[in-house]
């Protein structure tokens, strides 16, 4: 109790401190649209938010696995992210989190803030001088938040979405975003987005804890490229997942692993080779012709890589194999 009490008191005088400067943010505006959420199957945590502001993903979004999310906008104080985390880390909930941050913030009225904890307790707080359209909507386990917007039912849309759409975290995250851009957004346009969900419990390795962390820096349709990037993320999982299975010698979970990536994203070559090297390395070189040659046919310089995989043990040392895959190779190129 008292190490509680002593980090309580460490982070609040850090909270005076940083947001005792704040004033030099007022020039800097976040208009922006976000949801915090927690799944309550899952425990997962996640914020996902586009704003007409250049790079908006290290300024808005803050998630951290088994503690909380919160986003903080509009005439954006940074810290309530860092710091809001913290204090519920030190056991508080998103709720005395939040209002403990606005109490000793002196330009609270221009803030748009919202936060969840890991039991899912929500806070949001819209200031009175936060720029027309803006409000936020709690929800079970979630809140939507904008400011700036074109109509006063952005963020109703995006809840709607939310609860209505099936699927994981990521998947909820999206429809809301794409509710709000249907809904009119930003009155001035788009820019960037970004999305961030990380596990439910700490694994004590943060890098782990990450399910998905995505950024669209600077995009005429920041929402729709970003659900392209989640698409491309998810491919390259189960590419993941196959090199897995076929480190457990489980050969037909890989191989439809790889399948399921590629048909996510078929354009990439990269999947589509190193399917065809798992099953060359299995024996099933006949199998792996066609793959090979579409490969190569795109783009010969994969070809030109092929002979140099055995020295790194990707494929085996075997000339004869190296030559079978090179014969489907576009011929009299270099």
């Amino acid at each position: 109790m008292k190490k509680s009490i002593l980090l309580f008191v460490f982070v609040f005088s850090t909270v005076s401190l940083s947001l005792s400067i704040s004033e030099k943010d007022l020039k800097r505006p976040n208009h922006t649209y976000s949801i915090v959420a927690r799944d309550p199957a899952t425990g997962q945590l996640g914020v996902a938010v586009q704003s007409h502001w250049f790079s908006v993903g290290p300024l808005v979004p803050w998630v951290e696995a088994g503690v909380g999310a919160v986003a903080t906008q509009s005439f954006v104080e940074v810290s309530y992210g860092p710091l809001g985390l913290d204090l519920m880390k030190a056991g508080k909930s998103a709720p005395q989190a939040l209002k403990a941050l606005l109490e000793i913030d002196q330009n609270r009225e221009v803030r748009q803030v919202a936060m969840i904890d890991n039991q899912g307790q929500v806070a949001a707080f819209t200031g009175k001088s936060c720029i027309s359209e803006a409000g936020h909507l709690m929800g079970n386990q979630f809140s939507v938040q904008a400011n700036l917007m074109l109509k006063n039912t952005v963020w109703e849309a995006m809840a709607e979405a939310y609860q209505s759409t099936p699927g994981d975290l990521i998947e909820r995250l999206m429809a809301a975003l794409e509710a709000a851009e249907k809904e009119g957004g930003d009155i001035r346009g788009r820019q960037s987005a970004a999305i961030i969900v990380v596990r439910g419990k700490p694994s004590g390795q943060p890098w782990r804890d990450k399910i998905v962390d995505l950024r669209v820096e600077d995009h005429p349709n920041p929402v729709a490229e970003l659900k392209r990037l989640v698409k491309v993320h998810r491919a390259y999982e189960h590419m993941n997942k196959g090199d897995e299975y076929i480190a457990q010698e489980d050969v037909e979970s890989a191989l439809k692993e790889y399948s399921t990536a590629e048909q996510l994203s078929p354009e990439n070559l990269e999947m589509v080779f190193w399917h065809a090297v798992a099953l060359a390395n299995l024996n099933r070189t006949e199998e792996s012709l066609p793959l090979f040659k579409k490969v190569f046919d795109a783009d010969y310089n994969w070809a030109v890589l092929l002979p140099r995989l055995p020295k790194s043990g990707l494929l085996p040392d075997k000339p004869e194999l190296i030559e079978k895959i090179l014969s489907v190779a576009p011929r009299g190129k270099k």
